[in-house]
């Protein structure tokens, strides 16, 4: 099946956008997609539709980036949880007079109720819809943070806990999804890892509401704390007045004319809408076609092709060593770190905490800003390594602390800084790159359902990495645990130098080349994008 590429916008005179010479017109053909953030070549300036055209340009990534944050709004949910829970737990305990067993399961839970949603999303996604599911799962979280709030025993609590893992888990797995198909390809990786800004945004306010509201009373403090982080979910009613449903979902539904228009919206010209509506629609026809033959998706995937078996060590891969790396024991149980690294007081525990969360917010920011113009790998190179470094010297901190061979105040800067260190790079690069791999890897017919397990291998591994912390401390000790961490994280350098390929800048529809898949065809188209596409990174 031939896929049509994603070309380089270029003028015939070699002119190419943000200052670039073109590549040579190969065989006459023309540049079909314009990157979202390129300017009109000079000689275009002068003519009469260029101001229109520039406006266009503007207006569909204005309105792409406003659904990409409107579908993000779940994962405020997910991030305020984590983040508030490391705070609500001090309070919990004394309140309720729960023990320690009780309070790892409370915290880790969540990530394995969660796979349940998760697990559910990608077959509700394909019944009714990307944007409904999104409803869905703000309406769920809603109820559990309810019965959170007012939990009179640790039972009650705990079934709340289950409702708002559930609601999580659809939250989750739908929004990158989403997001990767009503995106362009030059853009989609920005977009995409919006979800995990979102869940850092989400863990920072949960870091200032355990402060901001830790000086009420034990019976009210953490009540209060949770029930706030049911006001992101409300606004999501709002968002799905405003947000469309995938393109991609609705020709799997033969709504074609409805995909077309919602085409019209992402995109810059009406010629690129048709463009992009053929792809899906060839995408979707092979499907329907038999290519497949007769197997459900679940079929296909616990009995895959080699190619699907590619993908999905990939993209199962990446959410595992995302989470087993241990950002979720160092976001969790970061007050009971800095304790051993000899911070004694409330207060000061809870400040150090809130730093942890800017640093987290700040550098997913940065990884939004650089992750189309660098690409994915050099980004995950970066991460990976020093998230090491980080868990390597944290470690040893940890460990000479416990031995006296360093002075308090040294031990408490360097724990402080390895761990904002660690989240830093952790946070600009595979913390919000496993998602848009994950998101983006899978063939149309199977992408929500593998999305969802990849998901579910993510919060599988989180949950696994909380509920076990505490123990596996109290086993090998504070500086054990780390230790493990960092070889793990050495370990996922080697994983993303052999499974994970560089997929920014390609269309859905050409990804699947590049772990086998198609016929053959496109084969040229695909290495005539990737080398348009590598003068965009190295000269722009």
């Amino acid at each position: 099946m031939m896929l049509p590429s994603a070309e380089l916008s270029a003028t015939s005179n070699g002119g190419g956008a943000n200052g670039l010479p073109a590549l040579p017109d190969f065989m006459g053909r023309k540049s079909r997609y314009v990157r979202m953030d390129d300017v009109l070549p000079p000689e275009q300036e002068g003519e009469e539709d260029g101001g229109v055209r520039v406006r266009e340009r503007q207006s569909s990534r204005r309105y792409v980036f406003a659904c990409s944050v409107f579908a993000s709004l779940n994962s405020v949910l997910l991030g305020y949880d984590v983040g508030v829970m490391s705070g609500c737990i001090l309070f919990i305990q004394r309140d309720l007079h729960i023990n320690e067993v009780q309070q790892e399961v409370l915290v880790g839970c969540l990530s394995f109720i969660s796979l349940l949603g998760s697990l559910a999303g990608g077959r509700t996604s394909d019944a009714i819809g990307r944007k409904w599911t999104i409803g869905l799962a703000a309406v769920v979280f809603q109820a559990g943070a309810a019965v959170m709030t007012f939990a009179p025993s640790f039972r009650v609590l705990m079934i709340g806990r289950l409702l708002a893992g559930i609601g999580i888990g659809f939250g989750v797995m739908i929004a990158p999804v989403y997001i990767a198909e009503i995106s362009p390809a030059a853009s989609r990786g920005s977009f995409t890892s919006f979800p995990e800004i979102f869940i850092n945004i989400g863990i920072l306010l949960g870091y200032i509401s355990n402060y901001a509201f830790s000086g009420l009373s034990d019976h009210i403090n953490w009540r209060v704390m949770l029930a706030v982080g049911i006001l992101p979910s409300v606004s999501i009613a709002f968002a799905l007045l405003v947000i469309p449903e995938s393109p991609r979902w609705l020709v799997m539904q033969n709504r074609a004319d409805e995909a077309r228009a919602v085409l019209l919206k992402v995109t810059d010209s009406e010629d690129e809408a048709r463009e992009r509506l053929a792809e899906i629609e060839a995408a979707a026809a092979a499907t329907n076609a038999g290519k497949y033959g007769d197997k459900t998706v679940w079929q296909e995937l616990s009995r895959p092709s080699p190619v699907i078996a590619r993908m999905l060590v990939t993209g199962l891969g990446i959410q595992c060593f995302q989470q087993i790396t241990g950002i979720d024991a160092l976001v969790y149980y970061s007050p009971t770190i800095f304790r051993n690294a000899g911070i004694t007081t409330e207060s000061q525990l809870l400040a150090a905490t809130v730093a942890v969360g800017f640093f987290k917010t700040a550098f997913i920011a940065l990884a939004i800003v650089l992750i189309d113009r660098v690409g994915w790998k050099p980004l995950l190179y970066v991460s990976t390594v020093g998230m090491t470094a980080c868990l390597a010297v944290l470690s040893a901190a940890l460990l000479l602390l416990a031995h006296g061979w360093v002075s308090r105040g040294a031990g408490i800067a360097v724990a402080i800084l390895t761990v904002c260190g660690d989240v830093a790079f952790f946070s600009v690069g595979i913390g919000p790159i496993c998602w848009v791999v994950s998101s983006e890897i899978f063939p149309l017919r199977l992408r929500a359902q593998a999305a969802a397990l990849g998901a579910v291998a993510n919060r599988v591994t989180s949950g696994a990495v909380a509920m076990s912390f505490l123990s596996i401390c109290r086993a090998i000790s504070v500086a054990g645990a780390f230790s493990a961490f960092a070889v793990i994280s050495a370990l996922s350098v080697v994983f993303v130098h052999r499974f994970v390929p560089e997929t920014s800048g390609k269309t859905l529809e050409q990804i699947e080349l590049l772990f086998g898949g198609g016929d053959g065809e496109g084969r040229g188209d695909l290495e005539l994008n990737d080398v348009e596409h590598l003068v965009h990174k190295h000269k722009g």
